[in-house]
């Protein structure tokens, strides 16, 4: 888990760079098909998720005696207020889950790992979140864009064989991207790796920051930059290595601590002079922030599973609090005003367990494209669980605020609400924070418009490309935009769905309507729209909302068919959906109805100390 803390431009490389860089790493095509390109696209491509993808009987049979030893070691062995009292998880719970074999759930057989699935992963994952996010987080941040996933997408022969099994046994492993001037901007790298005069090595200088892992890790993928020759893409190329902590030059400078998973190990990494091996350079020079990018595509899921499990068990204490605790003649959840947040818990919480069980099944089709998937997952489970916690907190009181150590000195439930709602906060800044996973999907969402019309809004190109440019998006357009008005939601499509079919409907018809919107927004703002975040970002959560109705009623539809009679996945649909849409609708109202520019304004007058006399009163 790179903990990337930037969501803006990066200082000291321009806007153009920055972009530039950007852009090169990205993944330009679409091979496989993504249902949300083609939801933003103005289409329900309910094939792709419907009926439910289901996981493979035999390996599902294979992890299932994992999944038990794992959960009886969980809970005997992981105690997550232990580990935020020490801030430290004890290297016998690693030892423990390394002869598990957690420490390879996705490494192929032949490499020494167990070979399972992402949703077995996911699963074993939301075990150990459910008991103690730190100790869920070397698993994560070890397997997920550590050494296993890189290598084993683009890793040789030669280095698959020599530190997979490692990596599988349980040797600890981290990703080192993120610098004191390197967030979500990359162009501003200063790590480099020079070429040795006899070529057999690369001489590694520099610095990472908040490397998750790092402090006690084994193996390391670093990023860092190469030098620009023939044949490498760019002024400033970016590549990965495989490095190993014990060679001479490796150093930790620092270990940091935050204010909550307080048992991870993370730290500021020095390589002086180390002598990297020309073999450990992953996949090729020039491609490390590919690489990066790819890794989090399928890595990001994992983050979903923990906040899904941490929903859960929020969800558990709090329902038996709300039907235990009296207060004024009732159970406080009788009281409207708790019933309603304990309401939105419950619907909400199924619709996180629900995109998490369709993405990371989805992600084992080897026929679709899940970058935006993963992303919106990411951005939409880490924002709901703060929510989910916030509301915790208020149910209750404050028992929310004290932390469990309190509690269960003066004998009362400990329920660690308080440590969640620390341990919560970092999942919207870690593997790309908020503003950042809504800017990649945003870019996603117009990548299709920019193929066709790029050229004809953008200014640096001569004239006669940009009318040519045009002329031919005019004729695009003309088929496209029409066929946005003219699709069929309403009944009896989607009637399979049952009492769910409104909200299939209602996603067919919104869809629609986003991508409308998403070409009008193109059409008003022109080049400018990147720079018009707020409006990008409504954009953005309103395609999330429309992919939580899907999953949801998808997933419902899959709880029926396997237990017939069984109407409860049905009533948890119908209101995360409900919720949903009243989300979707107050957002589209606010599209191009809003605020922003003065809001803008008053954040530029703040900064330029206008009003600094609001801050008088103060001691610094």
């Amino acid at each position: 888990m790179s903990t990337d803390a930037d969501s803006s431009n990066g200082i000291g490389s321009d806007a153009q760079e920055s972009r530039e860089v950007a852009e090169s790493a990205r993944q330009r095509s679409w091979e496989k098909r993504s249902f949300m390109r083609e939801l933003f696209g103005g289409r329900i491509a309910l094939d792709l998720i419907h009926p439910h993808p289901v996981q493979d009987p035999e390996e599902a049979a294979r992890a299932a005696p994992f999944l038990k030893r794992l959960e009886r070691f969980v809970s005997e062995y992981v105690d997550g207020d232990a580990v935020d009292r020490d801030a430290w998880v004890p290297q016998s719970v690693l030892d423990g889950l390394a002869e598990l074999g957690a420490f390879g759930i996705k490494i192929p057989e032949e490499y020494g790992g167990l070979g399972l699935s992402q949703v077995s992963y996911n699963r074993a994952l939301a075990l150990v979140a459910a008991r103690c996010a730190s100790t869920s987080a070397f698993l994560s941040a070890h397997q997920s864009i550590g050494v296993p996933t890189p290598l084993v997408l683009f890793g040789t022969e030669e280095q698959k064989r020599k530190y997979l099994p490692r990596a599988a046994s349980g040797a600890l492993s981290a990703f080192a991207l993120t610098e004191q001037m390197v967030g979500s901007d990359p162009a501003n790298m200063s790590t480099f790796a020079e070429p040795s005069d006899d070529g057999e090595h690369y001489i590694l200088n520099g610095e990472k920051l908040w490397t998750t892992n790092g402090p006690r890790a084994e193996l390391l993928v670093v990023m860092a930059r190469t030098p620009a020759r023939p044949g490498v893409k760019g002024k400033r190329p970016i590549s990965a290595f495989i490095v190993e902590t014990d060679w001479p030059g490796v150093e930790v400078g620092h270990v940091c601590t935050f204010m909550g998973l307080k048992g991870i190990s993370n730290g500021v990494l020095h390589f002086r002079d180390v002598k990297v091996p020309t073999e450990n350079l992953l996949w090729g020079e020039g491609l490390g922030l590919k690489l990066a990018l790819i890794t989090l595509n399928t890595g990001r899921l994992a983050l979903p599973a923990f906040c899904a499990a941490g929903g859960k068990a929020l969800l558990r204490g709090c329902r038996a609090w709300g039907a235990e605790r009296v207060q004024w003649g009732a159970p406080v959840g009788k009281h409207d005003a708790v019933a309603q947040m304990l309401g939105r818990m419950t619907a909400e919480t199924y619709a996180m367990e629900a995109i998490v069980e369709l993405a990371a099944a989805m992600s084992g089709r080897k026929t679709l494209d899940i970058r935006f998937e993963a992303a919106m997952a990411k951005l939409w489970h880490s924002e709901k669980l703060w929510d989910l916690v916030h509301d915790a907190v208020q149910i209750r009181g404050g028992r929310g605020y004290e932390s469990a150590d309190s509690l269960r000195a003066r004998g009362e439930d400990p329920m660690p609400v308080e440590r969640c709602m620390r341990d919560a906060r970092i999942n919207l800044i870690f593997e790309g924070s908020s503003e950042i996973m809504r800017l990649f999907i945003a870019r996603e969402a117009v990548d299709s418009h920019l193929t066709v019309a790029g050229k004809a809004i953008d200014p640096r190109l001569p004239v006669a490309t940009r009318l040519a440019a045009l002329l031919k998006a005019g004729v695009h357009y003309a088929v496209w935009y029409p066929a946005r008005w003219l699709g069929w939601g309403r009944w009896p499509r989607y009637r399979d769905f049952g009492p769910l079919a409104k909200h299939m409907r209602y996603a067919n018809r919104r869809s629609r309507k986003l991508a409308r919107t998403v070409f009008h927004a193109m059409i008003r703002f022109g080049p400018g729209l990147e720079r018009r975040q707020a409006v990008l970002f409504r954009l953005v959560d309103i395609g999330c909302d429309l992919f939580v109705i899907a999953a949801c009623c998808v997933r419902a539809m899959k709880t029926v068919r396997e237990q017939p009679g069984d109407r409860t996945a049905v009533e948890l649909a119908d209101v995360a959906c409900k919720l949903a849409r009243r989300r979707i609708d107050d957002r589209f109202r606010r599209v191009f109805r809003n605020d922003d520019r003065e809001v803008y304004r008053l954040a530029q007058r703040a900064m330029d100390h206008r009003y600094s006399w609001l801050e008088h009163g103060i001691v610094d």
